[in-house]
């Protein structure tokens, strides 16, 4: 795994970008239905216009409880916010999508973020989003690793 994340805010919030070689409704898909978040994430249940779900991660080894999210912006297909309260602590998610160069960008911040857990949470979403770009069809991966590549090319250059 390579660690992509940046910190912004003073080290509060994580930030970490993948590029899709796919249309942003079908990246905003995977992030919002619960059907395509499933292959990735968990799976949600509830109605998102009252402002609240039920998210049930289903990637951990250990099958979690149903936590409460709250729905705190949903601008499609450009922005979801969520946040959730629960026994590791505070998530201020977003979920940001671009349209770029006949693709889409995905920046995933993470705000408010203590940063003792920093060592776990990189990582955690690190193993999260490439579970994402796994979850797209074959012929898009060899594309979205091209993307990748050419990101960390692009980084490197900048801080010789």
């Amino acid at each position: 795994m390579n660690l992509t994340g940046t910190l912004e805010d003073d080290g509060r919030t994580l930030v970490l970008v993948r590029r899709f070689g796919v249309p942003i409704d079908d990246v905003w898909a995977s992030v919002t239905e619960s059907e395509r978040l499933a292959r990735w994430f968990g799976t949600w249940t509830g109605d998102p216009s009252s402002g609240r779900v039920l998210v049930t991660m289903n990637a951990e080894a250990e099958p979690g409880a149903p936590a409460e999210f709250r729905v705190d912006a949903c601008e499609p297909p450009r922005l979801l916010a969520v946040s959730a309260e629960d026994e590791y602590g505070n998530w201020r998610l977003s979920a940001e999508l671009a349209e770029v160069d006949g693709g889409t960008t995905l920046t995933l911040r993470q705000r408010e973020l203590d940063p003792k857990t920093l060592p776990e949470t990189g990582p955690g979403w690190e193993w999260y989003l490439d579970r994402l770009v796994a979850a797209q069809p074959r012929r898009l991966r060899r594309r979205l690793h091209a993307d990748e590549r050419g990101i960390r090319r692009a980084r490197a250059g900048r801080r010789s």
